[in-house]
């Protein structure tokens, strides 16, 4: 099964200008002889947030690029894009920095405007910085090894942003609810996974644990709108979302899911959803 541009084996506070959608990731292989020879200095999350010029998408999301990420400015208009305009419409409180690296010690985030081997084995994914009234998210794109990975790390945190601001339609609550209760395998996350386990287990007869249960309908609904934010951007096998901790959900459950949350957050214009089944060999 495809889902548009989901090839799968499935059988805010600072003001931005406008910029127009369009994605194509340049990464370069890091290797110990490619690192300089020494590191950058290394620039607090606030030196950040002051010197990147924040732009503004089409459809509302507040984003940055600073330092050497790789990233072509089309490409990374074209993925922030990607997120319909009611979901960017809760994150107006929200910004995202790519940025090389981001490394969170001591208490303190920092940024490296730049990479080298030492660095890259501090660094983390990305982090959430509160700035006033507002939120700030760095994310580093020199981890991520390719145009996959790093969409559905943006996507991820967007997708899980949106549950914090507005929460969880009751809808989807009923139908994950239904699924798990069916017996429906595997998941979309460890997540989703473990508070599934928890919420639904089969020798608690009656009694349900309702925090697991809020946890899972957070979990498996951000994980949805992350999948489908990543279907609207590009190409990929559904078996590329596999990880060894947890089964992956099947793919006629995911599908319903997806369905679900396409009819909630239409995409924006020049972005396309649609649902294709592939033939086993």
């Amino acid at each position: 099964m495809v889902l548009s541009r989901l090839c799968a084996a499935f059988d805010g506070e600072k003001p931005g200008s406008s910029g127009s959608p369009r994605l194509e990731y340049r990464f370069m292989v890091e290797t110990a002889s490619a690192a300089p020879a020494s590191s950058p200095a290394l620039l607090t999350a606030s030196q950040v947030a002051q010197q990147a010029q924040v732009v503004q998408a089409p459809n509302g999301i507040c984003y940055a690029s600073f330092g050497a990420t790789h990233l072509a400015e089309s490409d990374l208009e074209r993925t922030v894009q990607a997120v319909p305009a009611s979901v960017a419409a809760a994150l107006s409180r929200r910004a995202y920095y790519f940025v090389p690296l981001t490394i969170h010690e001591d208490e303190q985030v920092s940024i490296a405007p730049d990479y080298t081997v030492e660095l890259g084995d501090r660094a983390i994914c990305h982090r959430n910085v509160p700035f006033g009234s507002s939120e700030y998210t760095f994310i580093s794109t020199r981890l991520m090894h390719d145009r996959f990975a790093l969409a559905f790390e943006f996507f991820i945190n967007a997708g899980h942003h949106f549950v914090e601001a507005v929460g969880v339609p009751e809808s989807f609550h009923e139908m994950v609810t239904s699924q798990a209760r069916a017996g429906v395998r595997g998941e979309t996350s460890h997540d989703a996974w473990e508070s599934r386990r928890r919420a639904f287990d089969p020798q608690q007869k009656g009694q349900e644990d309702e925090q697991a249960k809020n946890a899972y309908f957070a979990a498996t609904f951000a994980d949805t709108l992350a999948i489908y934010m990543l279907s609207l951007t590009v190409d990929f096998d559904y078996v590329d979302l596999r990880e060894r901790e947890y089964p992956l959900l099947t793919a006629p459950a995911l599908a319903e899911r997806l369905r679900a949350v396409a009819a909630l957050f239409p995409p924006n214009s020049g972005y396309e959803f649609e649902i294709r089944y592939r033939r086993r060999s």
